[in-house]
């Protein structure tokens, strides 16, 4: 039986997500439309991240640019224990809830030993946006990278 988790005995769990895919796929179908990103995350973005990490100081902003596909990309340096990469998602969780709008996906990946010189052990991919017809504003997101370095 494949486990799923230290103490795993069922290999299965107990039911399905299928009530999160109608808004799941509301983020998704933005994410494909042409000019959803906003401009200027410098802007609209940076001020938050700065501000967090100077308040909370488990991480330090060492780099923030925008790359060739409308992303931003924040470079981040990890102050707490080595090895913790449960302490790293808790705070990179509370950051992203800094600029995250009503609809958010994150996803968490570990660079390989290959890949950190893309600036980091841990990659999270963040989508962030507000959707119609809900939204304050017109229908737009962020696409923010966070790369952070010193976990391991």
């Amino acid at each position: 039986m494949p486990r799923r988790w230290d103490g795993d005995e069922r290999g299965r769990g107990i039911a399905d997500a299928r009530r999160l895919v109608s808004g799941a796929g509301e983020l998704v179908a933005a994410f494909e439309e042409p000019q959803w990103v906003a401009e200027q995350p410098e802007l609209q973005l940076r001020p938050h991240v700065e501000a967090w990490c100077e308040r909370d100081q488990r991480l330090a902003l060492s780099g923030a640019r925008s790359d060739e596909l409308g992303g931003f990309v924040l470079d981040l340096e990890w102050r707490g224990p080595r090895g913790s990469v449960g302490e790293v998602r808790a705070a990179v969780f509370a950051l992203i809830g800094q600029f995250a709008e009503e609809a958010t996906y994150v996803r968490q990946r570990r660079l390989s030993p290959d890949d950190a010189h893309r600036g980091g052990d841990l990659r999270f991919e963040v989508g962030t946006g507000e959707l119609a017809p809900d939204p304050r504003f017109d229908s737009h997101g962020h696409l923010v990278l966070i790369n952070v370095a010193g976990v391991f």
